[in-house]
Order: C-alpha cells, then sequence, then structure tokens
C-alpha cells in the first residue's frame, strides 16, 4: 500500500508543480495584456481570466490538497523522520507559503489589480524551480547529502538561475525574441 500512496503523492506533487509554474506564465501574459489596444486587451484579459482560474481551482490547489493529505499518510506508513525529511518538510512549509503568494496574486488579477510587473513575475516564477530542486535532492539523495554542501550547491543553483534571468531580460529588452 505504501508504494500506491507513494505513487499518488508524486503524482499530484508534480501536477501542483505544474500548475504553479503555468499559473505565473498566465499572470505575465494577463499583465502584459494591458499594454495592449483596448479591445485587444478585454479579449486577452477575458480569456487569460477564464484560463487562470480554471487552471488554480481544477488543478492546482486540489493537486496541493491531494499532496499535503497524501505525505503525511505516506510518512505515517513510513515510520519514523530521519534528518533529511525534516529539512524537506522546511521547504516544502515555505512551499506552500509561496503557494499563498500566488493564489493573493490570483485573486488581485481576477479582480483587475497588477502589482507586479511581468518582469517581477518572471523571476517569481523561478521561486518554485528552486523549491523544486531543494525538496527533489532531499528526497533522492537523504542522507547522503551533507547540509554544508546541500545549501552551497542551492545557492549556486540561485545564482545561476538569477544570472539566466538577468541575461534574458537583458536579450528581451535590446528588442530580440527569445
Amino acid at each position: 500500500m505504501y508504494f500506491y500512496i507513494k505513487a499518488l503523492h508524486i503524482i499530484f506533487i508534480v501536477t501542483w508543480f505544474a500548475g504553479m509554474f503555468y499559473i505565473v506564465r498566465l499572470f505575465i501574459y494577463n499583465t502584459e495584456a494591458n499594454d495592449k489596444p483596448e479591445v485587444e486587451k478585454k479579449i486577452l484579459q477575458s480569456q487569460f481570466s477564464i484560463m487562470i482560474k480554471r487552471l488554480w481551482l481544477g488543478i492546482t490547489w486540489p493537486s496541493a490538497v491531494l499532496t499535503l493529505i497524501l505525505g503525511p499518510w505516506m510518512w505515517y506508513m513510513y515510520g519514523h523522520i530521519e534528518r533529511w525529511l525534516e529539512i524537506k518538510l522546511l521547504f516544502v512549509i515555505m512551499l506552500y507559503a509561496y503557494h499563498f503568494t500566488l493564489h493573493k496574486m490570483y485573486k488581485q488579477q481576477l479582480a483587475g489589480v497588477f502589482k507586479y510587473s511581468s518582469g517581477k513575475l518572471r523571476v517569481w516564477n523561478e521561486v518554485a524551480t528552486i523549491f523544486l530542486v531543494a525538496i527533489v535532492m532531499l528526497a533522492t539523495v537523504k542522507q547522503g547529502m551533507s547540509l554544508v554542501w546541500g545549501l552551497g550547491g542551492l545557492v549556486l543553483f540561485v545564482i545561476a538561475l538569477m544570472s539566466a534571468i538577468k541575461i534574458y531580460k537583458k536579450i528581451r529588452t535590446n528588442g530580440q525574441k527569445v
């Protein structure tokens, strides 16, 4: 039974992350629609609102809830908690905090409130990537990972990711489409 619960847990983690990655892309497109002529803006934002609502309420939230149910169930069946799992759970708690910030953005965007530029949203989109890397590394490497090397690797990953975002922004501002 444990392996079935584990498989379902992984499936809902994947769909949850897919939803979090895509919802921010939709936020970006919805925000950028503000710069379009009024008729085009209205059509685009109407369509993006439908897509945002369906993705968030139909896929992302249910996946987050099922992940939250299946994770502790799997842990209960596993029987004990180890150091790597404690650290992973800390990242999972931060991931849920990130999810709630996305929910706040979801409500703002559906209300027509655009507090963040598309550039800021692009950076915010990568936060989920950082959590994904940290959680997957902890779940797979487990005790084989040194805390110092693990955190050092994560910091280097974040630096590389933020550098890539800056390069992408520079390319976009120079008028080249990527």
